[in-house]
């Protein structure tokens, strides 16, 4: 197994949220495959706030009123 990826872009894990959902994966999996890959950086609590955040619809990235802070 390859060794997690220091120090990933906010934006990158992000991204990683919106694509996953979307290939019908749920957020206790996703989360898994997060801690797999960049190591323990975000909590299953917060993965599903933000698949559950993507599933309401478009948004900007920039809108930190919206979504809050990573």
């Amino acid at each position: 197994m390859a060794a997690p990826i220091q120090n990933p872009a906010k934006c990158e894990v992000r991204s990683v949220i919106r694509f996953l959902p979307a290939k019908g994966q749920r957020p206790v999996d996703i989360h898994k495959e997060i801690v797999s890959v960049y190591g323990n950086i975000m909590n299953r609590q917060n993965v599903t706030k933000w698949c559950r955040h993507f599933s309401e619809g478009p948004m900007f990235m920039t809108n930190k009123e919206q979504v809050g802070h990573l």
